[in-house]
């Protein structure tokens, strides 16, 4: 089932310290006042800032879903996310990965703290 810009807006939502902006016409994502995630709606696709060895990584591990952008900004680690292609699980693991690699750090670890907290409890 193909995932809808709706379902990248909850998850990006759901990350700590995140806020809903705009550039270039376009909704986006960003913690700390850093852009994370850019939703172009019009293309049913996110565009997600990665370190490059994990853009390499997801590319690899799904080149239907994922692919860097073009140019300089996709060697960069911007990488485009196909949403009519990838899963929700693919989906919310590029948006994790892409907010911690412009998080701040302390705020990483913290979230990094309380993660490992809540799966004690269970």
């Amino acid at each position: 089932m193909p995932c809808l810009p709706e379902d990248v807006r909850a998850l990006a939502l759901m990350l700590p310290e995140v806020v809903e902006g705009a550039h270039q016409g376009h909704p986006d994502f960003r913690v700390g006042g850093r852009i994370f995630a850019t939703l172009w709606t019009d293309e049913d696709r996110v565009v997600v800032k990665l370190t490059p060895e994990l853009q390499a990584e997801m590319v690899e591990a799904g080149p239907d879903e994922f692919e860097p952008v073009p140019g300089a900004w996709g060697t960069r680690g911007w990488t485009s996310v196909d949403l009519y292609a990838v899963e929700e699980e693919a989906l919310r693991c590029a948006l994790l990965a892409a907010w911690k690699t412009v998080a701040p750090p302390g705020l990483v670890a913290r979230f990094a703290a309380l993660s490992v907290d809540l799966e004690d409890d269970r």
